[in-house]
């Protein structure tokens, strides 16, 4: 039963017919018997121990990659990483010991276009001192994307495995738990999962500045 199938039934069982007047309800006993009754139901309903109201399951962490519906609720967890909030990400940038990486994807330059066309990117705005590695956080990558990813990696963590990397996009983005899990499968063991991303870095009242992303 839905919550106004729910409140639909209250309503009938609450109106015992012949006892409206412009100055309020008369109750019966029959009424009383009715209302004890609903707050009984509602009460059961409101708790969950009808299952009617209960709070959606979270969402299972995948055994593979996203592949589509990018964005879309995202699991709590994602095996071999850790999970931080915005207020935990926000200490760490502070610290500056961690390597924020945007994996906000960028739009392809449409094939084909008029001569003379002038094309701009749209702009994308991350986190101060972040790195925009763009499109890495697809479920499957072309070879030249994933050997980008690689040699990045390597590059601004100095081959050091061990140095935490927080991967990071929107909320509600599988592309930042995707790159993650690619990082963890690569070896990296300091993985960290920042799942708002710059919408919750927002949220929190930090700015963003505009970013251009890594050559």
């Amino acid at each position: 039963m839905g919550r106004s199938s729910a409140f639909a039934v209250c309503s009938k069982l609450l109106t015992p017919a012949g006892v409206h007047a412009p100055g309020g309800v008369r109750a019966s006993g029959t009424f009383i018997r009715r209302t004890l009754l609903v707050v009984g139901v509602a009460s059961t309903l409101w708790s969950g121990h009808a299952g009617a109201f209960d709070e959606p399951a979270g969402v299972p962490e995948p055994d593979s990659y996203r592949t589509d519906a990018y964005r879309t609720p995202v699991p709590a967890t994602l095996k071999g990483a850790r999970v931080i909030t915005a207020e935990e990400a926000e200490v760490l940038a502070k610290d500056k010991t961690a390597i924020f990486i945007d994996v906000y994807p960028r739009p392809p330059k449409p094939p084909n276009l008029p001569a003379g066309t002038v094309w701009r990117d749209p702009p994308h705005a991350t986190i101060e001192g972040a790195h925009w590695l763009a499109n890495v956080g697809y479920g499957v990558l072309a070879p030249e994307i994933e050997d980008y990813f690689k040699t990045r990696l390597e590059s601004l963590t100095g081959s050091d495995r061990a140095r935490p990397v927080i991967f990071f996009c929107l909320k509600d983005c599988w592309m930042s738990w995707n790159a993650a899990r690619r990082a963890v499968e690569w070896g990296y063991a300091q993985v960290i999962w920042f799942p708002t991303g710059t919408d919750g870095w927002q949220a929190i009242g930090n700015d963003l500045v505009a970013a251009k992303p890594m050559p």
